[in-house]
């Protein structure tokens, strides 16, 4: 019997990027399969969230993604540019984002057409690799989702003329994050527990192993 399990999931998290090449090559060599369910970031959804941070958050927050990134063998660098505008003068976030909303979007697309997982490693990966400069530019998404097993050219068009629908996919999606257990990314909900963070795949897996987790 084929596992299930939910993936929330976000384009500005790093540790998102980080934890979607272990869930692809598990469903590559098991029989398990995820619901993806992209959210928006916190930077979108409680901008309040980080005005009440201590410092030392950011600057732990900074010194462990590279770190995570190096230990995971993951080329890694902050995104030029940042998925997410942000004023660094104020540390705040304007309401109007060139990038965020298009590309959640479009995750949500490609989970409707079952490419889902696929997608959000190959765009993640132009995000987050340090290998592109410019990413939203020329051709960049439009190879990843190719890349993914889809035609740019559909999910193009249709993330615009599907604007209002797509927005209430995810805006779903946060409701039943939060209901599955928690409201950060990524989130994995498996058997009504929620796996909070990538360093929580291998509880994961150990969950689903207990579950009887079968080869392909």
């Amino acid at each position: 019997m084929t596992l299930s399990y939910d993936l929330y999931w976000s384009f500005r998290s790093p540790y998102s990027y980080m934890i979607a090449p272990r869930l692809v090559a598990l469903e590559r060599e098991f029989d398990v399969k995820g619901v993806i369910r992209p959210v928006y970031p916190l930077a979108v959804r409680t901008p309040e969230f980080f005005e009440t941070r201590d410092p030392l958050w950011f600057s732990y927050f900074m010194q462990d993604i590279h770190r995570e990134a190096a230990f995971l063998g993951l080329p890694f660098r902050w995104p030029r540019p940042d998925p997410v505008k942000m004023d660094f003068a104020t540390r705040t976030y304007p309401k109007e984002q060139p990038y965020i909303h298009r590309l959640t979007r479009l995750g949500v697309l490609a989970a409707e057409a079952g490419r889902g997982l696929a997608y959000l490693d190959e765009v993640s990966r132009v995000i987050w690799s340090g290998e592109v400069d410019n990413w939203p530019e020329g051709d960049h998404l439009d190879e990843a989702a190719r890349r993914a097993g889809l035609d740019p050219a559909v999910i193009n068009a249709r993330v615009e003329a599907e604007g209002d629908r797509l927005h209430s996919v995810v805006e779903d999606n946060q409701v039943a994050q939060r209901a599955a257990g928690h409201y950060g990314v990524p989130m994995i909900a498996f058997n009504h527990e929620a796996f909070f963070g990538q360093d929580r795949y291998d509880q994961f897996r150990w969950r689903l192993e207990q579950q009887g987790l079968a080869r392909r």
